[in-house]
């Protein structure tokens, strides 16, 4: 064990950089009392190119956002052929493609929320409005860009004139929005560990919603319910629709789906191959419960690393 190298690629250019920076020292931390050797890669400040360089044995993937999760890092890593933790290039790009992944599921019959698709190359607003309406979206709805973590971007729109001003704003930054139906209820998430579901916590976001800051500060005081307050037959089933996602993406190593729960209904609103792994995070909070320690849940994704997935 002493004898092998895991280098911890943290940071990147992406919105989510601090939060990938957190993910990385704690995850660095864990490598070191498993008495692994280890250093870290940062893109930012060094090119994906370098890696090879490295010559270590195993990379261990800390990255979030675009660039990290989104199959780019991942295609340098099979580049460099080393072996590297959580999913492959596929199956990042399509988790991280929000319209892509709703298709995957809606084709394999996990439920999603109604959506309509609204990109800036094409995008006039009076189409765009007679569209939500046959597509029967009811306000409160909710509009995101198509590739982004975190809840960055999120808004919720009340009205027409809250959507055309979010959408416009958005489409500034983005190319590709999602505008898809509110869904209210309850917030579950599931961990999902090597293909099997480790379990499902609920969140009580004091915010509107479960948002960036409720996710990432102490001060929003964000409650986590573990196990989530749900029928026992119910949290079996959203284990079951998680590990279904997991698999029919194609993801490796941990993943977290993110629920809304209302009407004993699951709705599936997204997968995330690179959750966090900070000290409010959701993943090692679920691992723990399960008797999982800190240290063992890197051990096991350190263990998964692979090429050509």
């Amino acid at each position: 064990m002493a004898n092998k190298k895991i280098l911890v690629v943290l940071g990147g250019n992406s919105r989510e950089r601090e939060i990938s920076i957190k993910t990385g020292k704690a995850c660095t931390a864990a490598i070191k009392r498993l008495g692994y050797k280890v250093e870290i890669f940062d893109p930012k400040q060094k090119s994906f190119f370098e890696i090879k360089k490295n010559k270590s044995n195993i990379i261990f993937n800390a990255l979030h956002g675009e660039e990290g999760e989104d199959g780019y890092a991942q295609s340098f890593f099979e580049y460099s052929k080393i072996p590297y933790t959580h999913s492959g290039v596929i199956s990042s790009m399509n988790a991280m493609n929000k319209l892509i992944s709703k298709k995957i599921f809606i084709k394999n019959k996990i439920k999603t929320p109604l959506y309509e698709i609204i990109k800036k190359k094409n995008y006039n607003f009076l189409k765009r409005k007679k569209i939500i309406k046959t597509k029967r979206l009811k306000y409160p709805l909710v509009v995101k860009p198509n590739n982004e973590g975190s809840s960055i971007g999120v808004k919720i729109c009340k009205n027409l004139i809250s959507l055309k001003k979010n959408v416009e704003t958005l489409l500034k930054t983005y190319n590709t929005l999602i505008v898809e139906q509110f869904i209210g209820g309850q917030e579950i998430q599931v961990a999902v560990l090597n293909g099997k579901a480790l379990g499902a916590i609920e969140l009580k976001p004091k915010r509107k919603f479960y948002d960036y800051k409720a996710k990432y500060l102490k001060s929003a005081k964000t409650d986590h319910i573990m196990p989530a307050n749900i029928p026992t037959k119910k949290y079996n089933e959203v284990l079951k629709i998680a590990e279904k996602a997991h698999k029919i993406l194609g993801c490796r190593g941990v993943t977290r789906s993110d629920f809304k729960f209302i009407n004993k209904t699951f709705y599936l609103l997204e997968i995330n191959t690179q959750p966090g792994m900070t000290d409010l995070s959701l993943v090692p909070e679920i691992a723990s419960y399960k008797k999982i320690s800190f240290e063992k849940l890197v051990q096991k994704l350190i263990l998964d690393a692979s090429l050509n997935k």
